[in-house]
């Protein structure tokens, strides 16, 4: 039997022997032996390099984050190897400069939107003395589209009326050289990013720079822009090459408010911080002026409230203000209630008490909104001179540049320089009475000897010339020729309504309180701060 067993594995052996003899005996045996042997050896190598990787038995190991491979990644890549194994080309490109990385994120983004493909919104802003044409014209828009565009404009709008500052946007239609190119999606050929280069080794070798090619500006398609909130204006350019302008008017809705706040500093900054719009705080400053030393009278703990329309956007936004019904100050016990009524209605409307008497003195008590008086009338040491004498004013304390308005209405009788004073106005009122201005910045348009300006109205700013050690405003009251202490000085008060224009005031007045009753009172705390022009300042 073992005789048997071992001539069977001889002959087994003699067998294999003479099938390996037959495969060396011929090329592509011999290649397949080696192929087979190397393949063998290859991955013998990787098996003993994965368990000398592998941790000791028992040891802890640590978790690993693990990235997986994008599927379409994987699948890309796939599909190029087997590409290159049948004998497809690859071709290399450099790799994608940030420029053309953001214009195609920017494209997607436009197509996301419905926007079309090289379509391009630049924002300009009008600069002081520039013009709509000429802004286009600098912006690369030619000759005869600039023109044209602002003659359609011309037959809506004003161009006259805008103003520095106003901001246009511009869409136009790049040239077909300044869309970027799609990749290439040809069957067979990708993209592969080859090492990123240094620019350098594009650079000329004797340092000549190459200037950049500019990019054409592009067809311009439209403006648009809004010269007012409610306003919208749109120059479009047809099939033809004419342009045409477009007049949008939103539909303001108007809202009523009763808004009111305790004064801890300033009635300015009370009111703005209970949210009441500032231009409806200007306002009020102005209907107490005459009533009210906003020094000397408002004290911390004062209380006021105010109705008031304003205009709203259908998007919520504040568009313009309306009318001010009623306002009311609370101090020192006593209340000073103004409300709005027009007698004439070919005369604008003004304010009255309860009692139905114009607010309107012959002056103002204050001709700077709510400002700190820095120095009273009367005997003083000079900051600039060094000894004591008469201080024949009040001093405001008032940043540069603070309006300054006509105390009184009259006729403008100096408005220039005059030693100490600096920038000197004075204006008399008639009936001996004048009132006189000093150490301004400028004088407001259109003043000057001989003008006539309304009680109110804004003819001066406040600054800093002539003999000052500050900023601020030098205010006098004449009465014949004399200064006169202008916190002691009694004037003619406004006229009082009687007969029929009294009962339609005291109807309307009625009328006012019954919408104060129906309507909330919108009112916050406002918080200790500075005094009111540095409020405004910030």
């Amino acid at each position: 039997m073992n005789d048997l067993t071992g001539s069977t594995q001889d002959s087994t052996r003699d067998q294999e022997w003479d099938a390996s003899a037959i495969v060396a005996a011929t090329s592509d045996g011999r290649w397949a032996l080696v192929s087979t042997s190397i393949t063998a050896l290859v991955a013998g190598t990787i098996a003993w390099l994965a368990i000398g990787a592998m941790p000791p038995i028992g040891a802890r190991t640590h978790e690993a984050n693990t990235t997986y491979l994008p599927y379409a990644l994987f699948s890309e890549l796939a599909q190029a190897g087997s590409r290159l194994a049948s004998g497809y080309s690859v071709r290399h490109t450099q790799p994608t400069p940030a420029g053309d990385l953001d214009a195609a994120l920017a494209a997607e983004d436009a197509e996301d939107n419905g926007e079309a493909a090289g379509i391009e919104t630049r924002t300009l802003t009008l600069e002081s003395g520039s013009t709509l044409a000429g802004l286009l014209e600098d912006a690369g828009v030619p000759n005869a589209d600039a023109n044209a565009a602002v003659a359609a404009l011309a037959k809506i709008f004003n161009i006259r009326s805008t103003r520095a500052g106003q901001s246009f946007q511009l869409t136009f239609q790049l040239p077909p050289e300044a869309v970027p190119l799609p990749p290439d999606t040809t069957p067979g050929v990708i993209n592969i990013p080859l090492p990123n280069q240094d620019d350098a080794n594009d650079a000329d070798p004797n340092g000549v720079v190459t200037p950049a090619t500019p990019t054409p500006v592009g067809r311009l398609l439209s403006i648009a822009f809004s010269p007012t909130v409610e306003q919208n204006i749109t120059i479009s350019r047809a099939a033809d090459g004419s342009f045409s302008a477009n007049d949008v008017v939103k539909q303001l809705v108007q809202h009523h408010h009763r808004a009111g706040a305790t004064i801890d500093s300033s009635l300015y900054l009370a009111a703005t911080q209970a949210g009441i719009p500032t231009d409806v705080v200007i306002e009020m400053i102005h209907m107490f002026s005459y009533k009210v030393d906003f020094q000397r009278d408002l004290k911390p703990g004062d209380t006021f409230e105010v109705y008031y329309d304003y205009y709203y956007t259908p998007e919520g936004q504040l568009a313009k203000p309306g009318n001010i019904a009623y306002a009311v100050i609370r101090t020192g016990g006593k209340e000073i209630t103004l409300y709005r009524f027009q007698p004439d209605p070919n005369q604008p409307a003004d304010y009255f008490d309860a009692h139905g008497e114009n607010v309107k003195g012959m002056l103002m008590k204050t001709p700077v909104d709510g400002a700190r008086i820095s120095s009273g009338f009367g005997m003083r040491f000079h900051p600039v001179l060094g000894y004591t004498r008469m201080h024949k004013g009040i001093d405001f304390a008032v940043p540069v540049g603070t309006p300054v308005m006509a105390a009184g209405t009259g006729t403008v009788k100096i408005a220039g320089r005059m030693g100490g004073y600096g920038n000197y106005l004075r204006i008399d009122m008639g009936n001996g009475y004048g009132t006189a201005y000093g150490h301004l910045s400028r004088f407001a348009p259109g003043i000057h000897m001989g003008s006539r300006v309304r009680q109110g109205q804004v003819v001066a700013y406040s600054g800093n010339t002539g003999m000052s050690t500050g900023p601020h405003l030098h205010y006098e009251i004449l009465v014949k020729g004399e200064q006169v202490n202008p916190l002691k000085v009694k004037v003619a008060q406004g006229r009082k309504l009687a007969g029929n224009e009294l009962r339609t005031f005291l109807d309307s007045r009625l009328r006012t309180d019954a919408l104060l009753a129906s309507t909330p009172l919108e009112t916050k705390v406002a918080d200790a701060a500075t005094d009111l022009r540095q409020a405004k300042a910030r």
